[in-house]
């Protein structure tokens, strides 16, 4: 059985500056199988966003992807073919719009 999809302490905060900047957000969390957390919809065009939290950040020692992503996201990251990134900040999720 699949466990509750733990979502981010700063998610909240990232969608509602996304959203006051005028972009459409999903929260795609409870998807599971290594799908991101976020899709958001700016200006005509889509982007997956992984959410990770400065706890994270701060044990995985400076944003290494390799330590911070599950397998499961590591291998959606892999095989994924359109527009995907990582933010550890609303100001980092902002500056892709």
């Amino acid at each position: 059985m699949r466990r509750a999809a733990k979502v981010d302490k700063n998610q909240t905060e990232i969608v509602a500056a996304l959203r006051a900047a005028g972009a459409s957000v999903v929260p795609l969390h409870a998807v599971g199988n290594g799908c991101p957390d976020l899709l958001v919809g700016y200006g005509g065009k889509n982007l997956l966003i992984e959410v990770k939290d400065e706890t994270g950040r701060a044990v995985n020692k400076g944003r290494d992807l390799s330590k911070a992503l599950t397998k499961d996201q590591h291998k959606f990251h892999f095989f994924w073919q359109g527009q995907l990134a990582v933010v550890w900040s609303a100001e980092e999720a902002l500056s892709l719009l």
